[in-house]
């Protein structure tokens, strides 16, 4: 990895869901153009083998340009291709699972939604947290928006880096940064 995850501010969500035909590694490129620091793959509706082989494809450009590279959900691909780490949910595996398949040096990152989740992935040895959805999004219909005044709490109690994620927009964006936010999430 060549960057530290303090010093990523821009973290982008490739979604295959919403590639819409698109390529996903020419749209990878275009993230990385835009300015992100930080790409995760989220492929929940494909397979492993899938998500193995569209992993490597998108780590050839991401290595190319030095941005650290994730994986949603499957820390045993991400060990498989070497992704710079994976993250997971709250239903998924602990971190410490994550950690023993990706291997040491590698990030592990854990989505939060209340301020206790927050402490508890902290405690549990997450490199980062998602803290969201900040806005209501429709990424996350089941979950409702955290509010900005999570962000405020998470800003004054953790102090592991986190990234604010749902329905942040150019418009919005100010509010979050305001609250306390560092980091987003697109």
């Amino acid at each position: 990895m060549s960057r530290l995850i303090e010093n990523c501010r821009l973290y982008a969500i490739l979604d295959t869901t919403y590639l819409y035909g698109r390529d996903a590694v020419v749209v990878a490129s275009q993230m990385i153009e835009g300015g992100v620091d930080l790409i995760q793959l989220r492929a929940k509706e494909r397979s492993d083998v899938e998500v193995t082989a569209l992993a490597r494809a998108i780590l050839t450009v991401t290595r190319s340009k030095g941005i650290p590279f994730i994986i949603n959900d499957r820390p045993q691909v991400a060990a498989v291709v070497e992704a710079d780490g994976a993250h997971v949910g709250q239903d998924d595996l602990s971190v410490a699972e994550a950690r023993r398949m990706i291997g040491s040096g590698k990030w592990v990152g854990k989505s939060t939604h209340s301020l206790q989740q927050a402490l508890d992935a902290e405690q549990e040895g997450a490199d980062y947290i998602g803290v969201g959805p900040v806005f209501a999004t429709p990424t996350k219909p089941d979950y409702s928006p955290v509010g900005l005044g999570l962000v405020r709490q998470v800003s004054s109690q953790v102090k592991i880096p986190f990234f604010c994620i749902g329905g942040i927009k150019f418009e919005n964006a100010p509010e979050v940064i305001a609250a306390g936010a560092r980091r987003l999430v697109v």
